[in-house]
């Protein structure tokens, strides 16, 4: 039965927790930001939580296993992902946990209606204009370029659905920190926590983490540096501890 939800050109990956995520590698795959930023969210009993943009579907799936969540929506505007990530839910067994909803970002509060959700969660689009080269493939293209929505879009939305004290959690490039931070207290999400994914140790950091709260008060805590590799190929213990393969 499970043979039948899997296309020829797919593959089903094991994410080392019980669950799997049905992928295309011809489309595009989820990376370690994913796992990163449904390892940095906070989700308590019984809260229910969007995943905007949620592509295969993954964040919702790791979520399940690693929270207590009530309920996992995820949205996704391309077709085709989100046929698959709801192929993904149905694989797992869990459609009365997860639920995929095709649609944009920019009308997630009408979709939804306001203060729908307790967390949101976004692994958005990193690049804007000209940085990088637009990948000529169009679903890749709109996962990292701002082809269909900017992070103003996502903040915005994020802000709408997000009951009182909701949190807003989200991986990007530090590159537009300065622009994440005015963007998020621009719309009433203050910023809580941040951390910092540094490739080595001796390199500048490629992602950070933020996590963000609705109507909260100015305190930010920075914490430790996550560190990816050791040395080429070689996982630090915090990223084993991670993909629990330790």
């Amino acid at each position: 039965m499970k043979n039948n939800l899997v296309k020829p050109n797919e593959r089903v990956d094991d994410l080392q927790n019980g669950f799997y995520v049905i992928q295309d590698p011809q489309k595009f795959c989820f990376g370690m930001d994913a796992v990163l930023l449904s390892g940095f969210t906070r989700v308590k009993k019984g809260e229910t939580v969007l995943d905007m943009g949620t592509g295969t579907g993954v964040i919702p799936i790791l979520l399940r296993e690693r929270t207590e969540a009530g309920h996992l929506t995820g949205l996704e505007i391309q077709q085709e992902c989100a046929e698959m990530a709801n192929r993904s839910v149905t694989y797992n067994g869990l459609e009365s946990d997860i639920t995929i909803v095709q649609g944009d970002i920019k009308e997630a509060a009408e979709i939804f209606g306001a203060a729908s959700f307790h967390v949101v969660t976004c692994n958005p689009p990193y690049m804007i204009g000209t940085h990088g080269l637009t990948n000529p493939h169009l679903p890749k293209a709109i996962a990292r370029h701002e082809v269909l929505c900017t992070l103003e879009d996502v903040v915005s939305q994020a802000s709408r659905v997000l009951t009182d004290r909701g949190r807003f959690y989200m991986v990007h490039r530090p590159f537009r920190l300065a622009e994440i931070m005015n963007t998020l207290t621009k719309y009433k999400l203050e910023p809580k926590r941040m951390q910092l994914v540094y490739p080595f140790i001796d390199r500048e950091p490629n992602m950070v983490l933020i996590e963000a709260l609705k109507g909260g008060n100015p305190r930010l805590t920075v914490e430790r540096p996550l560190i990816v590799y050791e040395s080429p190929g070689v996982y630090t213990k915090s990223i084993l501890e991670l993909y629990k393969l330790i």
